[in-house]
């Protein structure tokens, strides 16, 4: 897991579920094809809910962080994306 954003409104986490069976399929340690799998939580904390994208929608993700990385968006800018991705969560935050 590797935090990517913090404030007081959202948090989003980059979490690599089978990091180290790819890792080792690249390696040549393991038989057959390993497809990696990853995906991001973004939680909404004023709300208190959270949406896990995986599949397409981590791609799509993946893309829209690659460009936050060229053109530095002020934080009102990726937090107005954030929202609207926030609005597909639907699963409270339990804390374990």
């Amino acid at each position: 897991m590797q935090m990517l954003y913090n404030s007081d409104s959202f948090a989003v986490v980059h979490i690599l579920a089978n990091a180290q069976e790819v890792a080792s399929a690249a390696s040549g340690e393991t038989q057959g094809p390993v497809l990696p799998r990853h995906g991001f939580e973004i939680v909404d904390k004023r709300s208190g809910k959270e949406v896990y994208l995986d599949g397409s929608w981590a791609e799509l993700f993946q893309r829209q962080i690659e460009a936050w990385q060229r053109e530095h968006p002020t934080q009102e800018e990726v937090e107005e994306t954030l929202e609207r991705y926030a609005s597909l969560a639907q699963t409270p935050v339990v804390v374990h």
